[in-house]
C-alpha cells in the first residue's frame, strides 16, 4: 500500500467554527495529523477571495499537510435549505457551484467533496431524513440529482476536478455507485463515511468494496448498534471502539484512489440522543421497501450487533456513554485516539523489509 496520511474533517474539531481556516491548519499540524478535510470552500475564504485561497493552501503545505475541501449539496431539492452557493451566482445556483470549484481548482484543491441532501437533525422518526420525504420521491430526487451532475460534468472536466458523492445518511452505497458510473468516473467519486452506510443498513466491509473503484475522499470513524425504539440504533464511537471489522474496511480501500484517511469525529456539546443517534427502521416495511438492493444476509450484520450489544454485561454503562454530552475534551480525544489506532492499524499492514 502507497503512504496514507491521516487528517481530520474540520467541522468537529474544536475551536473551527470561531476561528478561520489557518488557525485550523495550525492546530491540526500542532496535533500532528497529516491535513485537513474542510467541508466547505467558504471555510477558506468566505468570499472566495483567490489570495486568500492561495494563503491558505500555501500555509497547509508549509506544513506538509493535505488539503481538502467541499462544494455542497447537489440535491435540488435540498438546495433551498442552504441559498449560500446560490447566493455566489447572483441567484444562480449553477454559476454559484462553478464559482466554488473555480476556487477550489485555483488553489490546488483536486478532490471536492459533495452530498445529495440533509439531515433534520430536530426531527425524530422515519421523516428525519430526507430519503423517506413525502412531497418528493426518493427516486426523484436521485433523478434529479443525475440530472444536475450531468450538468456539472463539463465544468469538473474542465477543470481537472472530481467532485465526489459522500455515503450520506440518506443515501446507500448502491445508489452512490450507480449515479458515479452513470454520470462518468472521470469527473465524479465518492467520499466513503463508514458510519453512515450502518444507518442504510449495510455491513461497512461490504459497502467499502463496492465503493473502493471510486472512493477519492473519506470520513472514518466506528460505530456502535443498539436496540432502540425505531428498531436499530447507530452511535458514533472512535475508530478501535465499535463493531467495524477495520482490517476488512482496509483491505477493501487498499485499492481506491484515495491516499488521504479524514477522521470525522463528534460536534461538541452535541449528544447522541437526540443528535447523532440515527435509526434503522428494520421493521417498518417503508423503510424495507425503500432499501431494494439490500439483502437480508447484509442486512443480519446490524441485526446481529444490536442483538449482541443488547446481552452485553455492561450494556447500560455503555449506552450512557455514548449518549453523554461531548465535551470540547472528548471531541478532540475522538480525532487524537482514532488517528493513533488508525496509524496502528496501517503500520501493521504496511510491507516490511526483507532480511537478506
Amino acid at each position: 500500500m502507497s503512504l496514507i496520511r491521516v487528517g481530520t474533517d474540520s467541522t468537529k474539531l474544536p475551536g473551527a467554527f470561531t476561528h478561520d481556516a489557518h488557525w485550523v491548519i495550525e492546530r491540526v499540524a500542532e496535533l500532528g495529523l497529516d491535513g485537513v478535510f474542510f467541508r466547505d470552500i467558504l471555510d477558506l475564504s468566505p468570499t472566495l477571495d483567490a489570495r486568500e485561497l492561495a494563503d491558505v493552501a500555501a500555509a497547509a503545505a508549509e506544513r506538509g499537510l493535505y488539503l481538502e475541501a467541499g462544494a455542497g449539496k447537489v440535491n435540488p431539492f435540498a438546495m433551498p435549505e442552504d441559498a449560500t452557493t446560490r447566493g455566489l451566482g447572483g441567484g444562480d445556483w449553477l454559476t454559484g457551484m462553478r464559482r466554488k470549484l473555480e476556487a477550489a481548482a485555483g488553489c490546488g484543491i483536486r478532490e471536492v467533496w459533495a452530498a445529495t441532501t440533509n439531515y433534520q437533525f430536530r426531527l425524530r422518526g422515519l421523516r428525519a431524513c430526507d430519503r423517506f420525504r413525502t412531497d418528493v420521491s426518493w427516486p426523484e430526487q436521485l433523478a434529479a440529482t443525475a440530472r444536475v451532475l450531468d450538468m456539472l460534468a463539463p465544468v469538473l472536466r474542465d477543470l481537472g476536478l472530481h467532485l465526489n458523492l459522500e455515503t450520506h445518511e440518506e443515501i446507500s452505497s448502491f445508489e452512490v455507485v450507480r449515479l458515479v458510473e452513470d454520470s462518468g468516473p472521470d469527473a465524479f467519486g465518492i467520499t466513503f463515511d463508514s458510519a453512515n452506510v450502518v444507518i442504510r443498513g449495510e455491513d461497512p466491509v461490504e459497502a467499502a468494496r463496492r465503493v473502493a473503484p471510486y472512493t477519492r475522499q473519506t470520513h472514518l470513524r466506528d460505530v456502535v448498534v443498539v436496540p432502540n425504539e425505531h428498531g436499530i440504533g447507530r452511535l458514533i464511537t472512535p475508530i478501535g471502539e465499535g463493531v467495524i471489522d477495520w482490517d476488512g474496511v482496509l483491505n477493501a480501500l487498499a485499492s481506491a484512489p484515495a491516499r488521504n484517511y479524514s477522521i470525522e469525529g463528534l460536534f461538541p456539546g452535541m449528544r447522541e440522543d437526540p443528535g447523532t443517534e440515527m435509526s434503522l427502521f428494520v421493521d417498518d416495511p417503508e423503510w424495507r421497501a425503500s432499501h431494494t438492493d439490500l439483502s437480508d444476509a447484509e442486512l443480519a450484520w446490524a441485526r446481529g450487533h444490536a442483538e449482541a450489544f443488547a446481552s452485553a454485561d455492561d450494556m447500560r454503562a455503555t449506552e450512557a456513554r455514548l449518549r453523554a454530552t461531548v465535551t470540547d475534551d472528548a471531541a478532540m480525544s475522538f480525532i487524537v485516539d482514532s488517528a493513533r489506532v488508525l496509524r496502528d492499524l496501517l503500520l501493521d499492514r504496511a510491507p516490511r523489509p526483507v532480511a537478506v
